[in-house]
């Protein structure tokens, strides 16, 4: 690793130049979902395994590395995609895999975890106990060499089709893992049984891997309620659960925290404080969300294109909150009977902790963030899910249209499905290219990862929709550029 490089985690913005992240290929568990636990390991649908893979991820892969990482990818995709490449360079066990520094693969980083004997002693173990194994099949596993323990682990078969346990199809989704802020990492603690082991492989890794070495005292960790494990079951209020999802960093002092169907209001309150008790940031702005699949995190109904300009789920903009299109009867009976339904932020500040400030609707917010934390001065923009069109605004919410990663300011990566939310992109002036024709003219040297500014990214996602998250849940970032 060169010096400029030495940098490991570093993150204070959603949309300053992206230079290192942690992703994870999809593996065989996710071919091994059925439709009668779908659910349980929540995803809506079953996936075409070769599909989300072939046609779908490895254009991820590849515009991941062209803008991070191009020496490892530039002017070679016709011989990497070739046939008789049978798609090596995109699976982690095979000597031909890309193995980039700054697009990290997970299985990769567990691999060279499980090298320890003692460590591999302890985290077979910890997956035994969690997965209720036999004792042979514990003995087993510690059989195996690093690199295949590490895809068993992730994808729960064996060589063949043996199926230890269940899979983990979720650890695509390796935003929820944990969170970069600043310089630390704050870890998860996942809402559903169908995470757990992905939280327990992410603490393996953050504590035990050299790449994070010299950050180890900036590993945080949520502690539980005290004997929330004693509490009846209507006290479920007071269990910690946090999934990555609901943070964002929106500047070096602002946090973002969401209440939702995956995290709770105490892992907000013991997130508060203890970010404030370590002075990591100055200000922590909780959004409380209604507890719905349609939404499940924060980002999954908001995220950041540019300093000035927001991707949003028009039912939570301002017009709609105030009901400004109602007329005087429909505006009473719903402001009264649709409580439920409202979004609530609350904004606290280190040093006045005790008068926080309140925000009516998510536009006010975002503003505030835009003018006040990163100095705009023009008009703040919003572009809607679906244009702002019912229905197309909820059914392009449910594919994944306010869920964009930002490459660079400006610069995102958003699915193909989403015609009306693209069309709204279009209109605010924004340059719309399918990833295929993007890659490209980057093989033949017409345009460069540089030169695009204002730039809607599409791809692929037939299969990778059904799975319920879009590229910001995609992507762990460990070091973006300042601002």
């Amino acid at each position: 690793m060169t010096k400029k490089d030495k940098t490991i985690l570093h993150v204070a913005s959603e949309v300053g130049t992206l230079k290192r992240l942690l992703v994870h290929s999809p593996d065989s568990g996710l071919g091994r979902v059925v439709p009668s636990k779908a659910q349980d390991w929540l995803f809506e649908d079953i996936v075409h395994l070769d599909t989300i893979r072939r046609k779908e991820y490895d254009y991820y892969t590849k515009i991941l590395l062209y803008f991070l990482d191009p020496d490892k990818i530039k002017g070679r995709l016709q011989e990497i995609d070739a046939p008789d490449s049978k798609r090596n360079f995109y699976k982690p066990e095979k000597p031909g895999f890309f193995r980039s520094e700054k697009v990290i693969e997970l299985e990769w980083l567990l691999a060279e975890v499980l090298e320890d004997h003692e460590i591999r002693l302890k985290l077979v173990a910890s997956v035994c106990a969690v997965e209720g194994c036999s004792y042979t099949t514990q003995t087993q596993l510690l059989e195996l060499p690093p690199a295949q323990l590490s895809k068993v682990i992730i994808s729960g078969t064996l060589a063949g089709d043996d199926l230890l346990f269940p899979p983990i199809p979720n650890f695509i989704f390796t935003r929820d893992i944990g969170i970069v802020i600043n310089d630390y990492v704050l870890l998860n603690k996942p809402a559903k049984k169908a995470r757990t082991r992905e939280a327990l492989l992410a603490k393996y890794i953050f504590f035990n891997h050299p790449l994070f070495e010299r950050y180890r005292d900036n590993i945080l960790e949520i502690p539980d309620t005290f004997h929330h494990f004693l509490l009846p079951r209507d006290g479920d209020e007071k269990k910690v659960t946090l999934e990555g999802g609901d943070v964002m960093v929106v500047s070096k002092d602002h946090l973002l925290i969401g209440v939702s169907e995956r995290t709770s209001m105490e892992a907000a309150h013991q997130v508060i404080n203890l970010l404030f008790d370590k002075n990591i940031v100055k200000k922590i702005t909780m959004i409380k969300i209604p507890k719905k699949r349609d939404y499940m995190h924060i980002d999954t109904i908001f995220t950041q294109v540019r300093r000035d300009v927001w991707v949003m789920l028009g039912a939570f903009s301002k017009k709609v909150m105030k009901h400004e299109d109602d007329d005087a009867v429909e505006r009473i009976l719903e402001g009264g009977l649709k409580k439920d339904e409202k979004i609530k932020i609350i904004q606290f500040r280190k040093k006045t902790i005790e008068e926080p400030a309140y925000f009516d609707n998510l536009e006010e917010l975002l503003t505030d963030i835009s003018r006040n934390d990163l100095g705009c001065e023009g008009k703040i923009r919003f572009i809607y899910s679906g244009n702002n069109k019912f229905p197309y605004d909820t059914r392009e919410q449910w594919t994944d249209s306010c869920n964009l990663l930002a490459l660079k300011e400006g610069v995102v990566l958003g699915y193909d499905r989403n015609d009306k939310t693209v069309e709204a992109f279009r209109e605010a002036g924004f340059t719309i290219v399918p990833v295929k024709e993007l890659l490209e003219q980057f093989e033949q040297g017409t345009v460069a990862p540089g030169d695009l500014k204002n730039t809607v990214i599409l791809m692929p996602s037939a299969e990778l929709s059904r799975a319920r998250g879009g590229f910001h849940c995609m992507s762990m970032p460990l070091v973006r550029e300042e601002m």
